[in-house]
């Protein structure tokens, strides 16, 4: 039996479905099973699927005759799976060759922690790099960023099997924000904690998006993450968010600005969710001052120019 799964939905992905999976296949760690969930594709995807099976015996081919969308692919993995760990990948990235062997050791040295994922290079249709992509590494800040930010790549977390088990997998049917339901799903059953490595084991392909159909394929995904945060809060929060507030973490992140009465706003909301996660034992009370340290660094980044600037002399000054 495999000590790894990796799981590859792909629909009509020709394109870089044969760079994929010779990412996979060339991995330093060897003991796992590649299973490509063919989604009721209609290109070339099935012969070049056919083709690496006949070249490796760790190529484990399943198909849907009609396309069901990700959640029922990845869904459709799992069951089949055999590995003690499973992870995914996207059929249009390329996985560094350390990127098992350094989340197989790490798993294996923390029993504590139930899945991992890794940092990514965010890169163009090419490959050439766009940015780097710094994920949180600890558990606390991970569920902080669930409602911030970009907790984890899910496509690159490695969970225990046992986790997967318990949580039934991902919601049969969704085909947007199903990563980030499951993830909240995680949160909530208290039990389970993740983590990220620092190492940029991943690239992650940026598309060029022109046209109507991808513009709403895009609300819709927007969309469907904002329902997941604000249904999260209400669970949280024990009724409705405050109007405003979901925008408001939304402008925390990278290159957005809050003016003054937004960033009150979002104070209060960021202590109020802080406070929520502990009383709901998502995090350690002991990792409260390092959440009130990353709301204060990102309240300061999304404040207006002066106040950055004063923020600095502050600290220059007086080290504060």
């Amino acid at each position: 039996m495999p000590s790894v799964s990796v799981i590859m939905p792909v629909y009509n992905g020709e394109r870089y479905l044969a760079e994929a999976i010779e990412s996979i296949l060339a991995q330093t760690f060897t003991d796992f099973e590649l299973i490509i969930v063919d989604d009721g594709s209609r290109d070339r995807t099935a012969a070049i699927i056919r083709d690496f099976e006949k070249r490796d015996a760790r190529v484990r081919p399943l198909r849907h005759e009609a396309n069901r969308g990700h959640a029922d692919a990845r869904n459709t993995g799992i069951a089949a799976a055999a590995g003690e760990y499973i992870t995914c990948m996207d059929s249009d990235d390329v996985s560094l060759p350390e990127r098992l062997e350094q989340q197989l050791r790490f798993l294996e040295a923390n029993p504590d922690i139930s899945g991992l994922g890794v940092g990514c290079l965010y890169v163009d249709e090419n490959l050439k790099r766009l940015r780097d992509c710094h994920l949180p590494e600890r558990h606390a800040l991970i569920a902080f960023n669930h409602f911030l930010g970009v907790p984890l790549i899910f496509a690159t977390v490695m969970l225990r099997r046992e986790v997967l088990t318990a949580l039934g997998g991902f919601q049969p049917g969704l085909n947007y924000a199903y990563d980030s339901e499951l993830e909240s799903r995680l949160f909530q059953s208290t039990r389970f904690k993740l983590a990220n490595l620092p190492d940029m084991l991943y690239l992650y392909r940026q598309h060029q998006q022109p046209g109507l159909t991808d513009a709403k394929t895009r609300h819709n995904r927007r969309d469907a993450r904002r329902e997941l945060k604000r249904r999260s809060l209400e669970k949280l929060w024990g009724g409705p968010p405050p109007e405003g507030t979901i925008e408001r973490f939304e402008r925390l992140l990278p290159f957005r600005k809050l003016n003054w009465r937004e960033r009150r706003l979002a104070k209060r909301d960021c202590k109020r969710l802080i406070d929520a996660m502990i009383a709901r034992n998502w995090i350690d009370p002991a990792d409260k001052s390092l959440l009130i340290a990353e709301m204060n660094r990102l309240l300061e980044r999304a404040s207006p120019r002066l106040w950055q600037m004063f923020c600095h002399w502050r600290r220059h000054h007086f080290g504060r």
